[in-house]
């Protein structure tokens, strides 16, 4: 994960809009660059924002409407 001001999860829920769990879930699935300080995830803002800005990424896997 690059260099930079870590939050924890939370706080990037609070910041983006998206709930704890869906962040944990990305983050131990490798789609969120974070890591693990113990027991508690962090990542970067700018990780969270890449994230939501890779519109393939965010779709894989989801069923696509017709």
């Amino acid at each position: 994960m690059e260099e930079g001001r870590y939050i924890s999860l939370e706080e990037a829920a609070a910041q983006f809009g998206i709930s704890h769990s869906h962040l944990r879930l990305l983050a131990r699935t490798g789609k969120l660059a974070a890591t693990r300080i113990g027991k508690s995830w962090v990542t970067t803002p700018k990780a969270v924002a890449d994230y939501l800005r890779d519109e393939p990424l965010r779709r894989k896997g989801r069923p696509r409407k017709q």
